[in-house]
């Protein structure tokens, strides 16, 4: 390894560009603080490849040293090299601050401007004086407005006390002083504010404004309330915004009744603003302090939305209707307004839970059209109780659409009725599969020995899909109960059968050993779905007698039923299997090598290990890293006892 003195003198003899950022890595990584002129000196080379080594060995060196070594690239013409000389103190600059402040007082407007910015990045206090100091003397309108957007960029509270005074400059520095204030967020600066905004041009008091809604200060409150009647719309636009950001809605209610019904007047009017964020902040208070037209507006606008586009948006409107309850604007909506309005209508009537509602929408279904149907049989799914029954199981007899039988299905097998249980189970004979499917769900929903019957009568059909549908059935209403058509089932002539069957047994383990004679035949089935079923219905059951059969189905011809005896061989950790996995790491297959190895770190113990160790070696790099990993594991979780 070269010392520092060699690596000095690489830099000072020049060379190779090579040779000189090899010099200059050299000098970082060993912090060569005497090589430090020579490397500031490489920023002003021009060569982008010696420009970068140099600033980041620099960068590692740090120190005054490299403070004072850079320093002067803030007065050089080279705009680049004085660009790499300002990131530089920007990132080491705290580490000489005194060196920095002082140059506070260069007679050099542009050094001064540099260093305000430099001081900005050194997140310290004892920068944020002669910054101030700055802000409020210099002479530089250029050095002031960099003073106040470096002390936004500290955001210590130390600022505020400068950035107060200086409010009064020039149109300029304001908003550079109004957006530090936002920043620092000082409870001193809502007054200071407060006062400059009675002097402050409209532009500058717009600014003031969104400064004090970002603060949140409640203090601002009654100011910018008084500000409402004497601001010009666009500006008192901004206030009720701010307003709504300080209060949030909830608080808004607490207001006067008299203030209540102003900010009410002053908020419709926000709600058709250019700014789509003072929209948002007016459909939010109207929620609160709403009434008829507010219900009315919010929705207008709300359905000017665009869906894919604006779904948040249209969703906090939604939100805002059902705070403001249930009126007539609603109503309208719903019976009389377009598609999109009608949507929304049905979406904030849905969440009302206001007697009356239910009927409202049943009362509107039929002369609509079908999307807006869907809409409606999905609310009521949701909203209404049992007086929606003769509703529903009108839309089963009258109706043909797919989305909205599925609903009416859900409603009425979530009810429980055995009365309607015939009703429900002629739908499994609907052309659609998913009509099917919601039919079947609400026919084991409901339930009951006749319901059963039903199915067990279904389950002689020589059409498969109706043999299907029964043993899911089945299997949901009780297995027990339906011993043996389930036991059938195993060996129907149809895969999908014996696989549903098979799945019937899912979260039975406490019942499994009666049942293992007839469901381990399974793990010779000819289709490989149904193997894999055995397996995986096996590896969740911590029964000892299931161990045998998952070491069996390691034998399979098909991999991934072997695969998924070795996830549950790893995930039961049963030593007994050790030898079997074992063998598997030679099988031939990589990705049974990759799963027995991590079933083997999985269960652990010595042969395990020793086994691994041999493979660790390994010529494939995915077995080898999986191999480490398992080691480690074992090691981690055993440590000394291997």
């Amino acid at each position: 390894m070269q010392d520092c003195k060699s690596i000095h003198e690489m830099l000072r003899a020049g060379g190779e560009t090579e040779d000189i950022r090899e010099a200059a890595y050299l000098a970082g990584e060993q912090r060569c603080e005497e090589a430090v002129p020579a490397l500031a000196e490489l920023l002003s080379t021009g060569n982008l490849g010696i420009q970068e080594a140099a600033d980041q060995a620099l960068r590692k060196i740090g120190g005054k040293s490299t403070v004072a070594a850079v320093i002067p690239l803030l007065r050089s013409d080279d705009a680049p090299a004085r660009n790499l000389g300002m990131d530089i103190l920007r990132a080491v600059g705290v580490q000489d601050l005194p060196a920095l402040i002082e140059l506070m007082r260069d007679e050099d407007d542009d050094v001064r401007i540099f260093v305000s910015d430099i001081l900005g990045s050194t997140d310290s206090v004892a920068s944020v004086a002669p910054l101030g100091e700055a802000l409020l003397k210099d002479p530089e309108v250029n050095v002031r407005y960099q003073a106040a957007v470096s002390l936004g960029s500290l955001g210590h509270k130390e600022s505020a006390k400068y950035l107060n005074q200086a409010l009064g400059d020039e149109e300029w520095i304001q908003f550079a002083v109004i957006e530090a204030l936002s920043k620092v967020r000082d409870d001193s600066s809502v007054d200071a504010l407060a006062k400059a905004m009675t002097k402050s041009s409209d532009l500058v008091a717009s600014m003031i404004v969104e400064a004090l809604g970002e603060m949140g200060n409640v203090k601002a409150v009654t100011m910018l309330l008084r500000q409402l009647d004497k601001s010009p719309t666009a500006l008192r636009n901004k206030i009720v915004k701010a307003i709504v950001q300080i209060l949030g809605g909830k608080s808004l209610t607490m207001l006067s009744e008299n203030e209540r019904e102003k900010f009410r007047q002053y908020l419709l009017v926000a709600l058709h603003d250019e700014e789509v964020d003072i929209q948002d902040a007016a459909i939010l208070g109207l929620g609160f302090v709403g009434g008829e037209k507010a219900s009315r507006e919010v929705l207008a606008i709300a359905a000017d939305m665009d869906y894919d586009n604006d779904h948040d948006r249209m969703e906090r409107s939604v939100e805002s209707l059902v705070n403001i309850g249930l009126t007539e604007a609603l109503k309208n909506g719903l019976s009389e307004g377009s598609y999109k309005t009608a949507r929304l209508a049905v979406e904030a009537l849905s969440r009302l839970g206001e007697e009356g509602i239910p009927q409202l929408l049943m009362s509107s279904f039929w002369d609509k059209e079908r999307d807006l149907q869907r809409d409606i049989v999905s609310a009521l799914s949701v909203c209404a109780g049992d007086e929606a029954t003769s509703f529903f199981v009108e839309v089963l007899g009258k109706h043909n659409d797919g989305t909205v039988l599925k609903n009416a299905l859900a409603y009425l097998g979530g009810l429980s009725d055995e009365a309607l249980g015939e009703t429900l189970f002629s739908f499994l004979e609907h052309p659609y599969d998913d009509v099917k499917e919601a039919a079947l769900d609400a026919c084991v929903a409901i339930g009951g020995s006749d319901m059963s019957k039903r199915f067990t009568e279904l389950f002689k059909s020589p059409d498969p899909v109706h043999r299907l549908m029964a043993v899911y059935a089945m299997g949901k209403l009780g297995v027990q109960e339906h011993m043996n058509d389930i036991k059938a089932a195993l060996e129907d002539e149809v895969p999908d059968i014996r696989k549903v069957a098979l799945e019937a047994f899912t979260g039975m383990c406490m019942e499994l050993s009666e049942w293992m004679p007839v469901i381990q035949s399974r793990l010779s089935d000819e289709n490989r779905e149904v193997r894999l079923t055995v397996v995986e219905l096996m590896g969740q059951c911590p029964e000892t007698e299931v161990l045998e059969y998952l070491k069996q189905a390691l034998q399979d011809s098909d991999d991934w039923v072997r695969v998924r005896a070795v996830e549950a061989l790893g995930a039961r950790r049963s030593p007994d299997a050790v030898p079997e996995l074992v063998h598997l790491m030679n099988s031939g297959s990589t990705l049974l090598a990759l799963k027995a190895v991590e079933a083997l770190g999985e269960i652990g113990g010595k042969v395990a290990f020793r086994s691994l160790l041999e493979l660790v070696n390994s010529d494939d790099p995915e077995l080898q890293a999986a191999t480490e990993e398992a080691l480690a594991r074992i090691q981690e979780t055993e440590g000394g006892d291997l």
